[in-house]
């Protein structure tokens, strides 16, 4: 697996001679509504290296005609964007990290962990385990991630993204009735704490 990253595609557009700002990477400077520093000029997409991911490139088009065309000003929201790697098997993500979580929670971090192998192995008896992890707010009890490595994980990460950005619990996570025989119940069956992680932040009532 080559992780190398890429670079912004600009080169040949000639920004210099109208004046638009690009960074050392080449990649486009724009504001949170995805202007140039010339007014009339705007950008979106991998050329802004925001978010690299293509679904984002047309959220970023539809902020931008609902703000020029249609009146109604509108900016990007980068939270809980899923993103998978299409490996064998699949790695699927949303939201924070634990280590993210850990840095920007102001409470505790409980850590959920799951290891199974899938019943549809067990019969051929293949030995390939699936893994998941939930990420929550100790303090609020607001999931603020969920990762997993599997058979299917981008298809289970993108209804689990829903859930996120509706700011969902722990305890719906629980009392959601899971789909038996499937591995995405696992997500609503974890009940154990794995680790808690105590705050990096001292509370204050400043």
């Amino acid at each position: 697996l080559f992780a190398t990253g890429r670079t912004p595609n600009s080169k040949r557009l000639n920004l210099e001679s109208v004046g638009v700002e690009v960074d050392e990477t080449g990649a486009i400077k724009v504001d949170e509504f995805s202007r140039t520093n010339i007014p009339s000029i705007w950008a979106v997409g991998d050329v802004t290296n925001r978010m690299n991911l293509t679904p984002v490139a047309l959220l970023e088009g539809t902020c931008f005609a609902k703000t020029v065309f249609g009146e109604e000003p509108s900016k990007p929201d980068y939270s809980n964007i899923p993103g998978a790697v299409f490996c064998i098997p699949p790695l699927s993500v949303v939201g924070m990290s634990e280590e993210q979580a850990v840095e920007q929670a102001n409470g505790d971090v409980l850590v959920f962990t799951s290891t199974f192998t899938p019943m549809k192995y067990t019969i051929s008896g293949r030995q390939e385990k699936t893994l998941m992890k939930l990420v929550v707010d100790a303090e609020t009890d607001k999931v603020l991630g969920a990762s997993m490595c599997g058979p299917d994980a981008p298809e289970i990460m993108q209804g689990l993204a829903i859930a996120l950005k509706c700011g969902a619990t722990k305890a719906q996570f629980d009392s959601t009735v899971g789909i038996h025989p499937s591995a995405a119940e696992e997500f609503v069956t974890m009940r154990s704490v794995t680790r808690r992680i105590p705050a990096k932040k001292p509370k204050t009532n400043l």
